[in-house]
């Protein structure tokens, strides 16, 4: 298993396979950013199915495919299927902003992808273009529609809470997840890059209280082992979850590493703590070595974030980290 020096048991790798979006969203990377990695850094399939068969052979159950926007990788259901078959890898999900979902939702599942979570800050297409910097409501929906098709279930939709420019939707995304049978997620903004801190931030503790109040909500767990802290209806037919950094931090129970599309492992999203595993795998290192560089590594692990602290301490963008 893997420990980190705090006692925190590591199982769950969220996996860049691109630093690449369609999307230019206000809180994550901001228009005309042209600082990607290059294709030839980047992890090739083969070099990340030993990566992650290395985690999987020390502990790590739990997959999430990331990016950027994971579907803009060019045969990504081939190297889903590649990861969903290694031995211990019990759990692998997608995180996509669902603008190309439309076009690979069956792959996917065919692949042994189980479960989606599909970003949508608003129900507005106006909103949509502003926040996401593009007018993709359409693509979206249609992504959703052909995920159900193809047989996802229970998909989560990520909603980032952003004070004066959709906080005033929530009820209306509530009602929307309950009708469409999602569980919805809503999300603080997180002081990450310039980007990050220029958005305007919202404590979700009292969306939270008041929510539960009006939709007779409390306290339930939801398949995954991300952050968040869910509350449900006494029917069980409908959850939210709330991911608060700034206003309640869950540091204390993370139990996520996550890796970069060139195989840097960071130890915390809101840390500069990193190891560098992409040129291991490049030279060809054994896979005894790779898997002493991920112990080492985890024992880097910082004990919490300084979003609070020290806001300004992160220059990396989202989309740079991974997911």
């Amino acid at each position: 298993m893997l420990t980190d020096p705090f006692g925190r048991t590591i199982e769950y790798v969220r996996l860049s396979v691109t630093d690449r979006c369609d999307l230019r969203c206000t809180y994550c990377m901001p228009e005309g950013f042209k600082n990607f990695e290059e294709p030839d850094h980047w992890l090739t399939f083969d070099e990340t199915e030993r990566l992650i068969g290395a985690f999987a052979r020390l502990g790590v159950k739990r997959v999430r495919l990331t990016g950027g926007e994971p579907l803009l990788r060019r045969n990504l259901p081939e190297l889903a299927a590649r990861l969903s078959a290694l031995p211990g890898v019990e759990d692998l999900s997608l995180s996509t902003n669902a603008t190309q979902l439309a076009k690979h939702a069956r792959d996917l599942k065919e692949a042994g992808v189980t479960r989606l979570n599909v970003s949508l800050d608003s129900l507005q297409r106006d909103r949509v273009e502003n926040i996401n910097g593009r007018d993709v409501f359409d693509k979206i929906m249609s992504g959703l529609n052909a995920a159900k098709e193809a047989g996802f279930r229970k998909i989560k939709l990520n909603m980032v809470a952003i004070a004066g420019k959709n906080d005033d939707e929530i009820d209306a995304m509530v009602e929307f997840a309950m009708a469409g049978d999602f569980i919805l997620r809503l999300i603080e903004t997180m002081p990450m890059g310039d980007t990050g801190r220029a958005n305007g931030y919202l404590d979700l503790q009292p969306v939270k209280a008041r929510l539960a109040e009006k939709y007779g909500l409390a306290e339930t767990s939801c398949p995954g082992g991300g952050p968040a802290r869910y509350l449900g209806t006494p029917d069980g037919k409908f959850s939210i979850g709330f991911i608060t950094p700034l206003s309640q931090h869950f540091c204390e129970t993370c139990n996520r590493v996550r890796i970069s599309v060139d195989g840097t492992l960071y130890l915390c999203l809101g840390q500069d703590d990193k190891f560098e595993l992409g040129p291991m795998l490049k030279a060809g290192a054994s896979d005894r070595e790779i898997e002493q560089a991920i112990l080492q590594a985890v024992a880097l692990k910082p004990q919490r974030h300084e979003f609070r602290e020290a806001p300004k301490k992160l220059v990396r963008f989202m989309s740079m980290t991974g997911g």
